[in-house]
């Protein structure tokens, strides 16, 4: 939409099931099909298809407890390819970004935008959006219209649960009546960022659906909950009050942690798997341009059974000189924690976390002062090689090998990342 015409509007575009639909991309074979998407280890339900939530699934369902049932359900699963969900995700937001003057990222599978015209020919521009999408991504999306974000969301949610909508609603086609009459049928709990605590403390104020919380008193819930919960309360009369920033900040704090496929007995095997992360997380500093200062690493043993070995080490760092050295940050981590580990225990999960972290540019030293590893400027050549042929080709020790050892994680099911790796492409088979 173009010029003046109608008032600005806020579209929030959200891809149904993200990960399932992501791998029914190139499995066109789960169309139709219960499915549900694993977490790491391939531990519990992280994505259900609508077939997988109409068997009863729930979000957070061991993996283990449904695998008895899988054939007679004719349940698919897949391990998480977060690497084919993150390239089709950037995919989207640029497709849906040709609509409008901006696209305003809020999670992996959701994006604002911002529109102009009348209730006609907005949801027309949904129609084409998610058209769009289907057509060049493949990902079947939803759109909602409203005047706040909180409103957009809300629209969003009864695309996705009335058929006849066809996957696009507006807030502004209802009457104040109907508008009552929707609001009036939903919890609070449906609302943006209302859960738990917070709901049990509402209902003591007589807030039970998404009308009440809308025609409370805005001073009464600043006071007793949040500023963010106020403006809650605009957003629901309409007024666009929250807040977003136009570019994301670097982050403040950086963690890299994992579960492990098998349980860590020896010592290389973990110090091969500290360097591994350190490298990971050097690799996330020099993309946001920062260096950090502390350093924290940390290993812990299964809680769940009593009978084995038990260890929690956890040990901080600081830095000579903030840095974003994979082999400064390698060392420090394996000389840290190796110390502090128990012979005989199993160890299940490990991770670096890096603290103290500042805009690499602010630290800049004079030629003869600058340290060995940041002269040889070695983690700017690894993200070169990795940009190019992958992380598998090239890393310090264990980091750039393509199997790892027994701490990898475990992923029986992972599909290929068919838009990221020439020998992963998709295969088409004509009949």
């Amino acid at each position: 939409m173009s010029g003046d015409r109608g008032p600005r509007r806020i579209g929030l575009v959200d891809v149904n099931n993200f990960f399932v639909s992501c791998e029914r991309v190139f499995d066109p074979k789960l169309h139709g099909v219960p499915t549900v998407v694993l977490s790491n280890n391939d531990g519990c339900v992280v994505a259900r298809s609508a077939e997988a939530k109409a068997l009863g699934i729930k979000m957070g369902d061991p993996w283990f407890q449904l695998a008895p049932l899988a054939k007679h359900w004719n349940l698919q699963h897949r391990s998480s390819n977060y690497e084919l969900y993150g390239d089709l995700s950037s995919r989207a937001f640029e497709v849906i970004g040709r609509f409008c003057a901006g696209v305003e990222p809020y999670s992996i599978d959701e994006a604002f935008v911002h529109l102009r015209g009348n209730v006609d020919e907005l949801v027309a521009a949904g129609r084409k959006i998610r058209a769009a999408v289907l057509r060049n991504v493949g990902l079947p999306v939803c759109v909602g219209f409203g005047g706040s974000r909180t409103l957009s969301k809300l629209a969003n949610h009864g695309a996705k649960k009335t058929p006849a909508l066809g996957g696009v609603a507006h807030w502004d086609a209802y009457t104040p009546a109907q508008q009552d009459v929707i609001m009036d049928s939903l919890p609070v709990t449906e609302i943006w960022g209302v859960a738990g605590r917070t709901e049990k403390r509402l209902n003591v104020l007589d807030i039970h659906t998404i009308k009440d919380l809308r025609d409370a008193d805005p001073k009464l819930i600043r006071t007793k909950f949040s500023v963010v919960l106020q403006r809650t309360v605009y957003e629901l009369r309409g007024t666009d009050a929250i807040v977003t920033e136009p570019t994301r900040a670097a982050k403040e704090q950086l963690i890299y942690s994992r579960m492990f496929g098998q349980p860590v007995t020896r010592a290389e095997d973990m110090e091969q798997m500290l360097s591994v992360y350190a490298q990971r997380a050097s690799a996330r500093l020099r993309k946001q341009g920062s260096v950090a200062q502390h350093l924290q690493v940390f290993a812990g043993t299964h809680g769940f059974n009593p009978d084995a070995v038990q260890s929690y080490p956890a040990v901080s760092v600081t830095l000579s000189v903030p840095t974003d050295d994979p082999i400064t940050l390698s060392k420090a981590a394996i000389q840290s924690l190796g110390p502090q580990l128990v012979p005989g225990a199993k160890y299940v999960r490990a991770g670096v976390i890096l603290t103290g972290i500042t805009p690499k540019a602010s630290h800049a030293f004079l030629e003869p002062f600058t340290p060995l590893y940041d002269q040889k400027d070695l983690g700017a050549v690894i993200d070169s090689v990795t940009k190019k042929v992958g992380t598998g080709a090239i890393g310090l020790g264990l980091g750039g090998i393509r199997k790892g050892p027994v701490w990898k994680m475990r992923r029986e099911q992972l599909s290929p990342r068919a838009t990221t790796h020439w020998d992963e492409l998709a295969v088409a088979y004509a009949r």
